[in-house]
């Protein structure tokens, strides 16, 4: 009966007037849509018919037919990605809707069309991991901020290390990405030194809760990323540490000891210091000297047990006296005093991922 009908309205094709063409177009989407279980034949005819109308109509009218094909569970499929490769006006119910389209179409669309058609589809309930990682390769930062926040949207490894390099540049991304439940842990803890203040204590927050099994694959995973990104060594670096096996050789390595470092501007030497009590390498060490980081500092000193005293020191010395560092050296002793140790310890963890990838050749 279905097939009868559908081919009476075949019958119709040849009728010349666009007004009478738009209500066949409407009528063989209603009969489509009379039933749920088409077979391949009358899927088949369908799909030709309601295509071939669908291309000769106005963009108002394929609007339409995305908007209702959006909602099925099985429309044709040829017609399905026609629509949603054309204009963004027609391709979005197709693209952010439910309509089961195959790894290839999407992987098609996010390869070939623009930036509107790559948000459509990073809006959807799921992306397939191929599909995520060319909007990624192809997407500008708005629509990475899309697929970003998704998180049905599956992302590989790779992936995501360029997610976190661009948000590194990109403040509007910094949320986003720290926000993203999926994000290796690792990365998360590389935007520490990028986020802002309320953005850190975040990614404290998830150290706090990382299971131990996670965390050491984390770990694993994020060493040959940081083995060469870091950068040269000062052209000091092997004199400064020359000096410093000589003081530990004495015994004179103190936390005070660095202190004196640090006032006598030996910076290499400092940081040497810094790096070695601490069990953290010399590139972020510097990193947080350079940024006058108080907050990276506070973690350090918190996880090498220095006390608060030696922390303001350390504040007083790096800040410039335009920061009015003696106002606000309250402000500093509590935050200090207010970081736990526990979750300093669990932060540094990633910083010392560096440490263990071998130094990198002195300039």
């Amino acid at each position: 009966m279905l097939q009868s009908r559908l081919h009476d309205l075949i019958a119709l094709a040849d009728e010349p007037s666009s007004a009478k063409r738009r209500e066949l177009l409407r009528g063989v989407t209603d009969l489509f849509f009379t039933a749920d279980d088409h077979g391949a034949v009358e899927m088949g005819l369908f799909d030709q018919v309601m295509g071939q109308l669908a291309g000769e109509m106005e963009e108002a009218v394929r609007v339409e037919l995305a908007e209702r094909l959006g909602q099925s569970a099985a429309p044709p499929p040829s017609l399905t990605r026609n629509l949603a490769a054309d204009s963004i006006a027609v391709a979005r119910p197709i693209l952010t809707g439910a309509t089961p389209l195959s790894d290839a179409d999407l992987l098609h669309v996010a390869q070939t069309q623009g930036q509107e058609h790559l948000r459509a589809i990073s809006s959807r309930a799921h992306v397939p991991s191929a599909v995520s990682d060319a909007i990624v390769a192809r997407g500008d930062d708005d629509t990475l901020g899309v697929l970003i926040r998704n998180e049905g949207a599956q992302l590989s490894r790779a992936a995501h290390e360029t997610v976190v390099d661009r948000a590194a540049a990109n403040p509007a991304l910094h949320e986003a990405v720290i926000d993203r439940q999926s994000l290796p842990i690792d990365l998360l803890n590389e935007m520490y030194f990028v986020a802002e203040a309320r953005l850190r204590d975040r990614i404290m927050a998830r150290n706090e809760s990382v299971d131990p099994a996670v965390l050491e694959a984390a770990l694993a995973a994020g060493r040959n990323r940081l083995a060469a990104r870091d950068g040269a060594l000062p052209a000091d670096y092997d004199a400064a540490m020359h000096e410093l096996g000589l003081i530990k050789a004495r015994g004179r390595i103190t936390p005070q000891a660095l202190a004196s470092m640090l006032r006598a501007k030996q910076t290499s030497l400092f940081l040497c210091a810094l790096s070695d009590m601490a069990d953290i390498d010399f590139h972020t060490a510097r990193k947080i000297l350079e940024r006058k980081e108080l907050d990276g500092l506070a973690v350090v000193c918190k996880a090498a047990d220095f006390d608060r005293a030696l922390f303001l020191t350390f504040a007083l010395l790096i800040l410039d006296p335009s920061d009015e560092v003696m106002g606000k050296a309250k402000a500093y002793g509590e935050l200090y005093a207010a970081l736990p140790r526990e979750s300093a310890l669990r932060t540094i963890r990633f910083w010392r991922l560096r440490r263990t990838t071998g130094a990198v050749a002195a300039a």
